[in-house]
């Protein structure tokens, strides 16, 4: 009896949920066996991150129910590697370590918040890259008493997102922003003034072309040789992929993005597929796509896509890679709406003020309704595979043909 492909989904954040519902849409339940491996039991909203912190309560969203009559069956367990010659990967999770075997692996693993090496960062500053350490941040800040100081490190959309709402749920505090530049200088001119006029009216202090060189547990340091004042210290000046690629033989990046093709297909492996933060995805212009959920999706539906019409026999379709805007959060009342062009260049168009708060929430709903509805909204065109010979056993160090591969 021929066996099921499989394909293992690594990361169940915005473009590894979808990923696997997307597949699961395309393809044959006894054709294919898709595995989706995540460390929680639930879909972690990133974009919120910094709500979580400041306080807000956000709805559980269990992946037992995202994924439930799908077909996609869901292991909770750690990745501490992948084999990528051999076609496995390593977990751990509750029944202790295991080796998964696979046929098409699709690497979404994401990233993580990103010190720099600046001394002190990893010891005392706070990240909101994640739950967990959106949590402690979220302790931490209770805790202080009104007057005590907060810096936010990095100006970028993250920095910008978690000023603010820190701003306006804790009034009583000062909250200083510290950028390397000038404040927002990436917007349009009409997108630079809201954002300055937002920040005045919430009090953050914004301390620009400060580039921080080091934190302590009470402040933190500027290459100028200024000293900031911080009871907390909350570092958004980036982020870093999972060093798991970068240990295997795909080829990477120096920074540990693996290196793709137009349709997320790694570039040395044709049966790994990587997307969202942990790809090195090029759009409009040659231009590498930023890490960021606008990027991620997208990338999401080219790899599934890819798959799927590759297993079939089909001509992989080409997704839009390109960008329409820059949604950014500046509390509950207030956000910004950026209209870029395709490789993501600020233009002179911009949504402020109230409804452009209204849209951006909009978005972050719309981001978690696809990822908990991973099968609606796309027309049922589940297909067979095509069967293929049994490849050989892979000799270590050789990648399989690609004709073999799916």
């Amino acid at each position: 009896m021929q066996q099921q492909h499989r394909v293992i989904v690594l990361g169940a954040g915005y473009s590894g949920a979808i990923a696997a519902g997307r597949l699961a849409k395309r393809l044959r339940r006894e054709d294919v066996a898709i595995t989706l491996v995540n460390a929680e039991p639930d879909f972690v909203e990133r974009v919120r991150m910094h709500q979580l912190a400041a306080g807000q309560e956000l709805a559980p969203r269990p992946f037992g129910e995202m994924f439930a009559g799908t077909g996609v069956a869901l292991k909770y367990a750690k990745v501490t590697g992948v084999d990528a010659d051999r076609a496995t990967v390593a977990v751990v999770g509750e029944a202790g370590a295991e080796e998964l075997a696979y046929d098409t692996l699709v690497y979404a693993l994401g990233s993580g918040w990103n010190s720099r090496g600046v001394p002190g960062a990893d010891e005392h500053a706070h990240e909101i890259a994640g739950r967990p350490g959106a949590l402690r941040l979220r302790e931490r800040l209770a805790a202080l008493d009104a007057g005590q100081s907060v810096v936010v490190v990095g100006g970028g959309l993250t920095g910008l997102e978690a000023a603010t709402e820190f701003a306006e749920a804790r009034p009583d505090l000062g909250i200083a922003l510290a950028v390397r530049g000038e404040l927002a200088d990436w917007l349009s001119p009409k997108g630079r003034r809201h954002v300055r006029k937002v920040v005045d009216g919430l009090g953050i202090t914004v301390h620009e072309h400060s580039d921080v060189t080091g934190v302590a547990a009470d402040h933190v340091t500027t290459a100028d040789g200024a000293t900031l004042p911080a009871a907390v210290t909350v570092w958004t000046a980036g982020f870093a992929v999972h060093p798991i690629a970068q240990a295997t033989t795909l080829e990477t990046t120096a920074t540990g993005r693996i290196v793709v093709d137009a349709t997320m297909r790694s570039v040395s492996h044709p049966d790994v597929y990587a997307i969202g933060d942990a790809a090195l995805a090029m759009g409009p212009g040659d231009k590498p796509l930023r890490m960021s959920c606008a990027s991620g999706v997208p990338t999401a539906w080219q790899a599934a896509d890819a798959v799927a019409a590759r297993l079939t026999g089909t001509k992989p379709p080409k997704t839009p890679l390109r960008y329409f805007n820059q949604c950014v959060s500046l509390g509950r009342r207030e956000g910004l709406i950026q209209y870029v062009t395709a490789d993501d260049r600020a233009v002179r168009a911009a949504l402020t003020g109230r409804l452009a708060a209204v849209y951006k929430e909009l978005v972050c709903k719309g981001a978690a309704w696809g990822v908990a509805h991973p099968t609606l909204g796309m027309p049922a065109r589940r297909r067979p595979v095509v069967r293929r010979e049994p490849r050989p056993a892979p000799v270590a160090g050789a990648p399989a043909p690609a004709a073999e591969r799916a």
